[in-house]
């Protein structure tokens, strides 16, 4: 079964919906193709990091607000073995990522590239939004950290990229993650590892009986 994964590099539900799919998988019997998809939360520039609980707390209604909306999704987070760090977090436009990712997957490694660039975000504080330090965590994964500096510095995925931003979009895809499984059927949210197996269970019954 195809699985594609809608999602963005510094959503922490994605993330949680990761741990959690991964999860399912492990027990899951039936044979498994993940696919990374990109959506981006916010697409406008970033021309300077900022601390997200400051970059965010006007979009929550200020600061206090701000902070009661991490503390849940980190104590969420941390029920599935997930460390996020608020305090670290910064602001990152997330386009080069996501190219990076679809340049590992040619590689054989977007799994470890997506799990990388979760913990860069969320655990070390890391700007996903600078060249050089996707650059850094290509190599930390295994990768030739001067080849995908030099993939980021190029042209190469920008317009493919693009045209999976806008695919995302006129499937309505308009929260993440979203999970679709063998192309026709959508799970969205950072669904409990028995929801996705559940899904997972159906969608292979009706596949079978499709066919």
């Amino acid at each position: 079964m195809e699985i594609e994964i809608y999602a963005d590099v510094v959503c922490p539900w994605c993330y949680i919906g990761k741990r959690r799919l991964d999860e399912a998988l492990a027990s899951y019997p039936g044979e498994v193709t993940v696919h990374y998809r990109p959506f981006q939360l916010d697409p406008s520039p970033v021309p300077e990091p900022l601390p997200v609980v400051q970059a965010l707390a006007g979009k929550f209604g200020g600061p206090e607000r701000a902070r009661q909306v991490f503390t849940h999704v980190t104590q969420v987070a941390a029920g599935d073995g997930l460390h996020l760090d608020y305090d670290r977090a910064v602001t990152a436009n997330t386009f080069d990522a996501h190219r990076l990712v679809s340049w590992a997957t040619d590689r054989g490694r977007a799994a470890e590239m997506v799990e990388a660039l979760y913990q860069a975000h969320f655990h070390h504080g890391v700007d996903i939004g600078s060249r050089e330090a996707l650059a850094t965590l290509a190599g930390e994964i295994g990768l030739d950290a001067a080849d995908a500096r030099r993939f980021l510095a190029s042209d190469e995925r920008v317009t493919d990229v693009a045209a999976q931003l806008a695919e995302a979009q006129g499937l309505g895809i308009s929260s993440v993650p979203t999970f679709v499984l063998a192309g026709k059927y959508a799970v969205s949210g950072a669904q409990e590892v028995q929801t996705l197996l559940a899904a997972l269970t159906e969608v292979e019954q009706r596949e079978a009986a499709a066919h």
